[in-house]
């Protein structure tokens, strides 16, 4: 049997209409689709009835899978010979783990795709209005994972130029360390009163977004209960989001509407909804057909 193909896909920050063209279509031709937790699940309505879908989601406490496993699925699913699909949320070579899975599929001679996504580090802050550079505020930015591998001996985090910095600075997978971040920013020379926002399920309609500082966001986070998945941006561009933000200003924001029409009727209704900042969700309560003895139809 010949070896089949790997497609390493992006599937973008939560919106599932933030995925690109071509991961659409490396999930519709997909023999296997293998999806993580923040890919989102209204993507797999693009699979074929036929594709198999497979779920190796990961949370912070509870791993589905662990990664030697996911790539080994991976491996195995590509000697079979199928055309495997393998979606990951935000970008899969933004600490998305992409480069392990691509590395064990090149040892073991399958061929692969990258397809990259829009990474959460850049879209999650825009829908929450903050932009990560701006002319006269930031003119770089930094992205830096606030989870790293617990097996070192020690932070590759070069905490010493990154307080001093006056540019933005982005953490992913931060929010259990992140009395740790803000105490070390502080230590290494950032400002106690630099801005940060925290944005949770960024993109999607249930996204909410806390505005404190250096010096007693970790209380404020407490307090009003954000927890995973959210991200950390730092830096003077968070002020913005005061004049800037957009994506709460939509009349139907953070409804969740139950669309009860014909399959084949309710898409324009739904994308209706999305425009609007709702989330539709579509359970057709009746289906039409054509009648089965029309001649008695018609004499009723």
């Amino acid at each position: 049997m010949s070896k089949g193909y790997v497609y390493l896909v992006g599937a973008g920050p939560g919106d599932p209409k933030l995925i690109t063209v071509k991961g659409a279509e490396c999930i519709a031709k997909a023999d296997v689709l293998i999806y993580d937790r923040l890919a989102s699940s209204r993507l797999l309505a693009l699979a074929s009835p036929e594709c198999e879908l497979i779920y190796v989601g990961k949370s912070p406490d509870r791993h589905t899978l662990k990664q030697e496993e996911i790539n080994a699925l991976l491996v195995t699913k590509g000697k079979e010979g199928k055309i495997v699909t393998r979606l990951k949320g935000g970008d899969p070579f933004v600490f998305g783990r992409g480069g392990e899975e691509a590395e064990e599929l090149k040892k073991a001679g399958i061929s692969f795709e990258v397809v990259p996504g829009v990474t959460s580090a850049i879209s999650v802050p825009a829908y929450a209005g903050i932009p990560v550079t701006h002319r006269g505020l930031a003119s770089s930015f930094a992205v830096i994972t606030g989870h790293e591998d617990p097996t070192k001996n020690s932070s590759d985090i070069a905490w010493e130029h990154l307080g001093p910095s006056h540019d933005t600075l982005v953490f992913l997978m931060g929010m259990e360390n992140l009395n740790m971040i803000a105490k070390k920013l502080i230590e290494h020379g950032r400002s106690p009163n630099t801005p940060v926002g925290i944005i949770q399920w960024g993109t999607r309609p249930e996204q909410r977004v806390l505005v404190g500082e250096l010096q007693n966001i970790y209380q404020k986070v407490m307090e009003e209960g954000f927890s995973n998945p959210s991200i950390i941006i730092v830096g003077e561009v968070v002020r913005l989001r005061e004049s800037l933000q957009w994506f709460e200003k939509r009349p139907l924001y953070g409804q969740r509407i139950i669309v009860t029409r014909a399959r084949h009727q309710a898409s324009a209704l739904s994308q209706a909804i999305e425009e609007l900042g709702g989330e539709p969700w579509e359970f057709p309560a009746i289906e039409i057909t054509s009648p089965s003895e029309p001649a008695k139809l018609a004499h009723a």
